[in-house]
Formats: structure tokens, C-alpha cells, sequence
């Protein structure tokens, strides 16, 4: 349940603009101290990069900035700033977001700062956060090693009654140990309290106007943002968009729809590189007959986990980020039914952030507290039964596990407090990318989210995988004359796939 829960589903909830108040700067912030961090660079990315310095920091925030008083405390948000040695003519900061949520921003900032074109990192410092709750920051941390093995290996379409009770339980255990660690304070690792922390963020490191990319549920966290800041603005490059208006509901059923078509573009690769592809011709059926052997008798790891159909899917879902993943997935497809395992762990722990000791990163649990804390739909146990039905119809493979993902916010015990749904009045344009083969945030988003916020520009990559920039030269051309130059894209380009 945990893969479609908090990875996988990065939507959130349906939710009226409440009016609350803009471009205010409340409550006490600290002041960023940056300290040498090259051994933060060291062990996110196995080396230190050449020719970047690394420096971290940690400021304050309110816990609440609703009511930033002593009494209601303050939370602590890890910074990383990559400058390049050849910098010249800086324009300021870059802060980015990886998504999640639960994602950290420290880690992506490391890889960005080797990863990003020279046009964007000699006049930028990249500078990337853990958001509450999350890694290096003040982190919400409430389900066990354990527990999140149990998740990951439960069977993601329980079809008996007595498996989706099995599933019910676990997933009710995960709201009622986050509620018993944390109580109430559960809610103010709400989407817009770390929207607020952001414009803290850009305080810190001294510029007047945000320059931000925001991947995946970053686009979320960059659009409240902009509803809350739009004075504060820049530049904003929003990539892999999720649309603010959906219901949680009708965001899990457009995820089961996007990897659904994911996956059969892969298996129309596979059928036609039958030189690349061990499972060809037919990689749908390679799949289903893995899923079906593991039902009878999972193959054991070396580690000694059972590759069980909750496993083997984590591993599918893993390898639908990215194109270059999917020859992973057919050779782990392969071994497996040859009795080795060892491919498909591989593709399920680097989707889980689970290391070689069986410990895991808080990954899961923010993403949950997140979701959850951002969402105030209701849904009963007995309607996420009848859409796991319905969906299984609709998308074989993903419909049944992404509604049986609604059941941990179905029995969430946490007070809500979802984030604005409006325009952005008075931002400048705001770049809003789109994959038109993005399964986790599917391509009809994007013109949602630019809609929304009435200022967005739609730039479309027409690839694979999750996210664009900087995958061409073209999708990359685009964004940095806007983060540099800002030079908004012409209506309605379009970038293809190579």
C-alpha cells in the first residue's frame, strides 16, 4: 500500500480558496549561518563534485504560522547551497524542490548542482531543502523498518476479504502510530505551512524575489506559493504538474490511468526491441505470470525477503519513472522467473530509499502526513472497496492498487488543513512543464495547474518518464532563458522526445 500511498500518489486534495491573507512575512525566522558541507556532497553523491563548494545551514521557523508565538515553537529547515567555482554575473538563488512528498531537497540540490546546465549553475547558486518533516529537517518519523517491509510486501490487490481486511490493518496502524507520536501537531506538516517556510527560505539567503524549481509535488508546494507570495516572484519553473483542484480521489485514478498507459508504452518497446527486451514479445503477460507464481511461491533474496507481489510491484512502479529504467525492470522481469531476485529488490528499494541493512529513510512517512494533513475529502473503507473493483477494470495493473492507496487517508486520525485552490494575481508568468508519458503526474495536469494559477505557460516535453528539465536540449533551451533571461516560452511549445 505504501507505494501508491506516498510515492507513487503525489496528488492531494479538492479545496475552496479560503482568502487568507498574502506576501506577509509573520512570525520569528532565524538567520542562515552556512558552514563548509562538502561531507553532505560526499554522501549523497558518493564523491565530492569538482569545482563546487558546498555550504549548509539551518534556520527557524514557526511551527504554526497561523499563531507564531514562543509557546507554539519552531521547527527546524535544513539548507544546502552548491556555488560553482566559475560563477559570474550571479543573478541569486535557485531553490528547488524534489516533491514527494517526503522527498529531500538537500540531495537533489547536490545532484542539480553537476546536473543542471553551465547557463543556469555560473549564474545561480543551487540551493535546496528538506521541508518539514522531512530528512535533515525537524522530521516526522512513524512507522518502523518492519512495518514498512509489511507494507511493501502486502499483496497490492487484495481480492479476498480477509487480505483487504489485512490491508485496512496495516494501513490504520500507520495514521494511529503517527497520531500517538505526534498528535496534534500532525497537521502543520500541511503543504501551505511549508509554502510559508519557503518564502523564509528566500529571506535567508538574501534575495528579494524567489527564483524556484519545484518537481512532482513540488509544482504543489511552488503553486501555493504563488497564491500566497505572487509579489515574491521571479521566476517559477513548476515540472511534472499536479493539478490543485482534483480530489484525492480523482487524483489516485488519474495516477492508475497514467501508469497504465506508462506501462504499455514500455511493453510497445518491448515488443519492438525484442534484441533489448528478455520479456518480448509480450511484456504484460511476462509480468502477470511473474505476479501469479509469486501468489504460490515467492522467490527468496539473497537478503532473505520473499519477492512477493507487493515487492514485484514496487519494483514496476520504480521502473516507470524513467525510460532508462525500463530495460531494468524486463531483465529483473526475466531473472526472476529464473529464480533470481536480485534485480527486482534492486528496483523496489531505490523506489522505497530502503538501504543494504533493511533501514529506511522518512520518505514514507512524511509523504503520508502530507497527504493526508493536505486532503479533507471523506471516504468510507466500503467505497474504497467498490473502486478497487471498478478501477481493476479500467487499468489492469494499477487501478485496484492505487484505490486500495486511499485507505490510509480514508482512516486518517489527524486534524486536516488543505492548502488554496486559486489564481496567482499579480505573479509574473510561471513556466508549468508537462510529460506527455509522465505516469506519476499525468500530462492532463499540466494545463489544469496553469490554468489555476491564470499567469501559467504550458511548455510540453513529449517523452517518457517523470519530469523534463534538463532531459533535451530543447526542453532545457526553453528553461534557462526563462530562469535567466526570463524569457517566457512562446504558447503552446512543444518539445519532442529526442
Amino acid at each position: 500500500m505504501s507505494v501508491v500511498l506516498a510515492g507513487a500518489l503525489i496528488v492531494a486534495g479538492c479545496t475552496i480558496s479560503r482568502g487568507r491573507s498574502r506576501d506577509q512575512a509573520t512570525g520569528p525566522v532565524g538567520t542562515a549561518q552556512w558552514k563548509d558541507c562538502s561531507d553532505v556532497a560526499r554522501e549523497v553523491a558518493g564523491r565530492k563534485p569538482a569545482n563546487v563548494r558546498y555550504e549548509c545551514a539551518t534556520i527557524t521557523v514557526p511551527r504554526n504560522w497561523a499563531a507564531p508565538t514562543a509557546a507554539n515553537g519552531t521547527f527546524d529547515i535544513a539548507l544546502l547551497r552548491a556555488r560553482a567555482s566559475g560563477q559570474r554575473d550571479r543573478l541569486g538563488s535557485l531553490i528547488v524542490n524534489p516533491g514527494g512528498p517526503g522527498a529531500s531537497g538537500i540531495q537533489l540540490a547536490v545532484y542539480l548542482s553537476v546536473g543542471l546546465p553551465v547557463d543556469v549553475t555560473r549564474r545561480f547558486d543551487i540551493v535546496g531543502f528538506d521541508p518539514r518533516g522531512v530528512g535533515r529537517s525537524s522530521q516526522v518519523r512513524c512507522q518502523s523498518d518492519a512495518d514498512l517491509d509489511k507494507s511493501f510486501g502486502y499483496e497490492p490487490d487484495p481480492v479476498s476479504q480477509a487480505e483487504f481486511d489485512g490491508a485496512v490493518a496495516l494501513t490504520r496502524k500507520t495514521g494511529q502510530d503517527c497520531a500517538a507520536k505526534y498528535g496534534d501537531t500532525l497537521r502543520l506538516f500541511a503543504t501551505e505551512q511549508a509554502a510559508r517556510d519557503i518564502d523564509a527560505i528566500r529571506g535567508a539567503v538574501g534575495d528579494p524575489k524567489i527564483t524556484y524549481l519545484g518537481y512532482s509535488y513540488g509544482t504543489l508546494l511552488g503553486a501555493t506559493y504563488a497564491q500566497l507570495f505572487p509579489q515574491q516572484i521571479r521566476a517559477l519553473v513548476l515540472d511534472g504538474a499536479v493539478d490543485p483542484k482534483q480530489s484525492f480521489t480523482a487524483g489516485s485514478q488519474s495516477q492508475a490511468k497514467g501508469f497504465e498507459r506508462a506501462f504499455n508504452n514500455l511493453a510497445d518497446w518491448c515488443a519492438n526491441s525484442a534484441g533489448q527486451c528478455p520479456i518480448a514479445p509480450d511484456a504484460r503477460r511476462a509480468l502477470t505470470d511473474v505476479l501469479d507464481a509469486a501468489r504460490q511461491k515467492p522467490v527468496r533474496g539473497k537478503d532473505g525477503r520473499d519477492a512477493t507481489t507487493g515487492w514485484i510491484f514496487t519494483a514496476v512502479v520504480s521502473s516507470l519513472y524513467t525510460q532508462a529504467s525500463w530495460s531494468d525492470l524486463a531483465n529483473g522481469i526475466a531473472n526472476l522467473a529464473k529464480g533470481d531476485a536480485d534485480g527486482i529488490f534492486e528496483l523496489a528499494d531505490r523506489y522505497a530509499e530502503r538501504d543494504s541493512s533493511g533501514h529506511y529513510s522518512n520518505l514514507f512517512d512524511a509523504g503520508a502526513v502530507v497527504n493526508c494533513t493536505d486532503t479533507d475529502e471523506k471516504i468510507s473503507i466500503a467505497e474504497v472497496r467498490a473502486l478497487q473493483t471498478e478501477w481493476r477494470a479500467k487499468y489492469p495493473l494499477f487501478g485496484a492498487p492505487n484505490a486500495v492507496g486511499l485507505l490510509t487517508c480514508a482512516q486518517w486520525p489527524g486534524k486536516r488543513d488543505p492548502y488554496p485552490t486559486g489564481a496567482a494575481t499579480g505573479a509574473p508568468p510561471i513556466v508549468v512543464v508537462g510529460t506527455t508519458g509522465d505516469p506519476a503526474t499525468p500530462y492532463e495536469q499540466t494545463p489544469k495547474l496553469a490554468d489555476m494559477l491564470g499567469v501559467g505557460v504550458v511548455l510540453t516535453w513529449q517523452g517518457e518518464g517523470h519530469t523534463a528539465y534538463p532531459e533535451t536540449r530543447c526542453i532545457a533551451s526553453a528553461v534557462n532563458s526563462y530562469l535567466v533571461n526570463l524569457k517566457v516560452p512562446p504558447a503552446g511549445k512543444a518539445c519532442p522526445a529526442r
